[in-house]
């Protein structure tokens, strides 16, 4: 019997009972969608891991203050790390280049009648340039391939100077839509808002900007922007000093721990540091580079990743058992029909070969519906991950090819019973 003869007797098998069939195969089209679907999410976590923490270069050392619960509220253990930490680090430490400092307060935003309830941004003069870098943001219809500099940011005015922020200079820059809700229209440069009880003069208006990582755009919102210099910021938001967010940039990036143990020193001996019981510093502060947030990040995200699959696996196993079971149920209804081709000549084999490719066929047919619906289910997976999911061309080929092997195991032993009939007694078969 030639294979030709073996594949046209298969889908004849298959074709007498067409609604078994289709019923079998939607173990495999769950199983295979979920696969796709299933690492499209597992993609899509890892993407937006990277993307969180790609603001944070490779040269850049992040300090923030070791926290404690204390009554349900989060506390500093010991200091704070204050603005004037972040300010002298640079003069007294010979590995670490510059210092970025960063706060966020509420505060109310007011231009005559017009008031607004929002996140103040306390910052350092280069926060510009630290949203280029970021490369989280760019300004509406901003061309692809052309670098963004700090100027593309700023749609009329400037920012603010080191110098205005070092002398606490009441001065502010609004994003668009801050700019759009509170002047209406009229030009804002110049013009005078109060930041709570303080004056403020609008020295500068961001362009119209867009969130360009989709795994961000549920989170950021760039032109619900207010910023002034920390020193103001300080003064205006908080009765007490804050604790900043400090970004320290090293000068050689091959001498990261050297500048690691600079900058714990400096931060020891300003908040008096002592050594515990046990002989290890107590220090009231943590110091973490990108290599490190992404490492543990991208660790929990491949377990993640690992899980889901695993889950799609199971399902693709639910579906080759239930072609094992109408493989089985098909050999038993068909055991006269068996009888009379091995008594007619054919082989074992022809009859293996026959109902395996029955089995195949059927996971191939379930394998090919089960990458459609995967495919275009990858959006829907997308609003469960915060609108993103990525779609990995190479879990397509190894999801069809998952669902073959999966026909093949299964099958296999429905066909192998198949061919171990005995011709006599199957043709007695009624």
């Amino acid at each position: 019997m030639t294979f030709i003869n073996t594949i046209k007797t298969a889908f004849n098998g298959i074709a007498g009972n067409k609604l078994r069939a289709a019923l079998t195969t939607l173990g495999i089209v769950i199983g295979v969608a979920s696969v796709i679907s299933m690492l499209a999410l597992g993609n899509g976590a890892r993407a937006a891991v990277e993307a969180n923490f790609r603001d944070l270069g490779s040269d850049i050392v992040q300090i923030g203050v070791k926290e404690k619960i204390d009554q349900g509220d989060m506390v500093p253990v010991g200091k704070i790390l204050s603005y004037e930490d972040g300010l002298r680090m640079p003069g007294n430490l010979a590995l670490v280049e510059k210092v970025n400092m960063a706060i966020n307060g509420q505060g109310k935003i007011r231009r005559d009648r017009n008031v607004l309830d929002m996140v103040v941004t306390g910052t350092t003069a280069n926060a510009l340039l630290n949203l280029v870098s970021a490369q989280q943001t760019q300004p509406i219809g901003w061309p692809d391939g052309v670098p963004l500099t700090e100027k593309a940011y700023i749609g009329n005015g400037r920012f603010f100077t080191p110098a205005e922020v070092l002398s606490n200079a009441h001065v502010c820059v609004l994003g668009y839509k801050t700019a759009t809700d509170l002047f209406e229209g009229d030009d804002p440069l110049e013009q005078v808002v109060w930041v709570n009880r303080q004056k403020c003069l609008v020295i500068g208006v961001l362009t119209e900007l867009e969130v360009t990582n989709p795994a961000l755009r549920n989170q950021l919102r760039p032109n619900e922007a207010f910023y002034m210099p920390i020193s103001t910021a300080i003064d205006n938001l908080y009765d007490e000093q804050p604790s900043v967010q400090i970004s320290a940039r090293v000068t050689d990036e091959s001498r990261m721990g050297e500048a690691r143990e600079q900058i714990i020193t400096y931060l020891r001996e300003r908040h008096d540091v002592q050594k515990d019981e046990f002989g290890d510093y107590a220090d009231d502060f943590d110091l973490t580079t990108r290599q490190e947030i992404l490492g543990a990040q991208q660790a929990a995200a491949r377990t993640f990743s690992s899980l889901l699959a695993a889950m799609a696996v199971v399902s693709l196993v639910v579906g080759g058992i239930g072609i094992m079971n109408v493989m089985l149920v098909s050999v038993t209804e068909r055991t006269r029909e068996i009888g009379v081709r091995m008594a007619v000549g054919a082989k074992q084999g022809d009859i293996v070969w026959q109902f395996l490719l029955e089995a195949v066929l059927i996971s191939a047919f379930g394998g090919i519906l089960g990458i459609t619906i995967g495919i275009l289910s990858v959006p829907v997976a997308a609003n469960f991950n915060q609108g993103v999911a990525l779609l990995d061309p190479q879990s397509i080929p190894l999801a069809f090819g998952v669902a073959l092997l999966t026909g093949l195991v299964f099958g296999l032993y429905p066909a192998l019973r198949a061919s171990r009939l005995d011709p006599i007694e199957a043709l007695r078969y009624e």
